[in-house]
């Protein structure tokens, strides 16, 4: 069989890793990287999902890659405004699941615009167009966005809501997509649309899809059932945990549509997007426990359904009918405002349903970790940390000599990465930033921007894996040494440190229960904030259990959750400094709320964090007269784990190479 082999470097985020995987796939059953596990019964052979997947990742790759056709999909999507009598239309980037990694047929925003972050959305009018994203894209949407044709916009400094105020005119009417927006976000544009004297018109046909002529169809990627050993609870335990709420709640059933909830609550993992293993599905889960799930059956092998056997199966076509059925029960219906799409609200209000709006409730649930998963994302943090420190040994030893660029780099870590049997999937496509590049703060290398590793610049490498009993994320800033540049220049040193020290700060920070990861995130800041600097990310987000490597509800942030932090939640510690056209840097720890006192004197538990994340920092960066004891402690004592869990795994050069990253300092 011939594969397409596209140019990965053109696909689109968090599309280039997958395909990396699938294009080497092995034969039709066992491991499948790329994909995970594939199942020996499923109903659609592992050579038809390979060919399908690599061709039609190869057709967008060429689509997106043709920055001349963006004009062309503008005057289509213009025309099909015309048709339809509307002055403009909303291209967000999610799908019907409201994802943060979508599968190659809603990335309608890439396909419009050329532009290939995981955040953002477009609103296109008749006579003019923008674009949003968050700070992390703001050079990205320069280098890839036409500024003719798309002005290009930060989202929280100009939100799309100011715009449409100003932009549209009285009588308008401006098209959405009424799948692709949370009911709180339609409210927020409609508001915008009313002040504006326009009208927001939710359409039934995606406009995207209408001019779309080769869009790829739904994926089909085979789903497994997650072992209980891992899991440490039975989809059966979850399940009756879930009814005893909608019971508490007066409920007669919830409707999910975020696929990590389906797959924490089934026990069961998919491979429909890229990277995180959901299986694309939507549920409803009545008051005793019944569960029906609406599915494309071609993804279930036998195996699985055994595993499923206690669950109603159903084609996805059937779900308007099921929520209509529940409509025409009278039937009191829990939706999560939040994470579903507002269509959902639309078609049960319409059908006669009573809604109750909160939470999804497997959200607080799947978010604190069993101890079993809390075990597993340690073991899996132990692997990861090996070929992590295998990679910053290469990466010491040859760099220096010349060669080595941000493609090399990232293609050289996932390799060892894969030495590991057990990795399923990278968790993200790996950003790999050398100098200015560092500084774009989710920076997706490509042929055209890729660097060399320069002697004497700083290297920013983001990454994380898949593995059956864990998903990890770390980062870590490295310094190109070489001829005669063998330290990083001053500045380099002191912004280094003081990102560390915010990062220890959180580390070692004790808070009573209740706290929130909002009140957490100034103590990651503080240091940066004493010389007049800042970053513009969050400083930390949940991450799942061989689930999404960002999982709600909780993360540290200046506009964070209110969730209050519990133990068993995973979540990470990243804060970071960047220099527009110098460098980046960012120090990535995971960590695992964990309590620290059982009882304080006013009744409450205190809690902390536990560090599990496996590899050394660059301790040429680290200036030490910046440092506090304590904090020379804290990282001695990390050091100290790392040797003590990475040395046994590792070859004699890589275990020569720790024991000098992992000696204490000073020594």
């Amino acid at each position: 069989m011939t594969l397409h082999q596209p140019d990965l470097a053109a696909l689109p985020a968090d599309l280039a890793g997958f395909l990396r995987g699938i294009a080497a796939a092995p034969p039709a059953f066992g491991q499948f990287p790329g994909i995970g596990l594939l199942p020996r019964d499923l109903p659609v052979p592992a050579a038809q999902i390979q060919e399908m997947v690599s061709g039609l990742a190869a057709q967008f790759a060429a689509a997106i890659e043709d920055r001349t056709a963006v004009a062309g999909r503008l005057e289509s999507l213009r025309a099909e405004l015309a048709r339809q009598d509307l002055a403009g239309f909303i291209v967000p980037l999610t799908d019907e699941y409201q994802s943060e990694y979508v599968p190659l047929r809603a990335q309608r925003l890439s396909w419009l615009t050329g532009f290939t972050g995981s955040a953002g959305l477009a609103i296109v009018l008749r006579d003019r167009a923008a674009i949003w994203s968050d700070g992390r894209y703001t050079l990205q949407l320069q280098q890839q966005v036409d500024g003719a044709l798309f002005e290009r916009r930060h989202i929280s400094d100009e939100p799309p809501a100011d715009w449409l105020k100003s932009t549209l005119r009285h009588g308008e009417r401006l098209g959405c997509d009424p799948w692709l927006h949370t009911e709180d976000g339609l409210r927020r544009l409609a508001a915008a649309c009313e002040a504006a004297g326009a009208v927001l018109a939710p359409v039934e046909r995606n406009l995207i899809d209408a001019v779309w002529t080769d869009q790829p169809p739904p994926p089909l990627g085979p789903v497994i059932a997650q072992d209980e050993a891992l899991t440490g609870r039975s989809a059966a335990d979850k399940r009756a945990q879930l009814a005893e709420n909608l019971q508490g709640r007066g409920a007669d059933a919830v409707v999910l549509t975020l696929p990590e909830s389906i797959a924490w609550l089934l026990n069961i993992r998919g491979s429909d997007v890229p990277h995180t293993p959901l299986p694309l599905s939507m549920a409803m889960v009545d008051r005793d426990g019944g569960v029906d799930l609406f599915i494309d059956g071609r993804k279930l092998g036998a195996d699985v359904r055994r595993h499923l056997a206690d669950v109603r199966l159903h084609e996805p076509a059937g779900f308007d009918a099921a929520l209509d059925t529940l409509g025409r029960a009278k039937k009191t219906v829990q939706i999560d405002p939040a994470t579903s799409g507002a269509y959902l609200a639309r078609r049960l209000t319409a059908a006669g349903a009573t809604l109750m709006r909160c939470e999804d409730p497997c959200l607080l649930p799947k978010a604190c970790k069993t101890a079993a998963e809390l075990d597993g994302s340690r073991a899996a943090h132990r692997r990861d940390g090996a070929a992590v420190s295998r990679f910053l040994a290469w990466l010491d030893a040859t760099a220096p000599q010349g060669g080595v660029d941000e493609l090399g780099a990232a293609a050289r870590l996932e390799g060892f990465r894969r030495l590991d049997n057990s990795l399923r999937d990278l968790s993200f496509t790996t950003i790999s930033g050398a100098g200015p590049n560092g500084a774009v703060v989710h920076y997706r290398v490509t042929a055209e921007t890729n660097r060399k590793l320069e002697q004497g610049t700083l290297y920013l490498v983001d990454s994380g894996g898949q593995y059956p009993d864990g998903t990890t994320d770390i980062t870590r800033t490295v310094f190109i040494a070489g001829g005669a540049i063998g330290l990083p220049s001053p500045e380099m040193r002191d912004r280094f440190t003081r990102v560390l020290k915010g990062h220890i700060a959180l580390a070692r920070a004790r808070f009573p229960e209740g706290t929130s990861g909002q009140q957490l995130d100034a103590l990651a800041r503080h240091v940066l904030w004493e010389v007049g600097l800042d970053y513009d990310h969050g400083t930390g987000h949940g991450v799942g259990s061989y689930l999404s490597v960002h999982e709600g509800p909780q993360r540290i942030a200046k506009l964070g959750s209110p969730i209050a932090l519990k133990p068993g939640m995973i979540i990470s510690n990243e804060p970071g400094y960047y220099k527009t056209g110098a460098y980046g840097i960012r120090i990535e720890n995971l960590v695992a709320v964990r309590v620290e006192t059982e009882q304080a004197e006013n009744g409450k538990r205190w809690l902390g964090f536990e560090t599990i994340t496996r590899a050394p920092l660059d301790q040429r960066l680290i200036d030490l007269t910046l440092l506090t004891p304590q904090e020379v402690g804290w990282i001695d004592a990390y050091h100290a784990l790392v040797w003590q869990d990475v040395a046994p795994q590792v070859d004699e050069a890589t275990r020569a190479w720790l024991k000098q990253a992992t000696a204490p300092l000073g020594a």
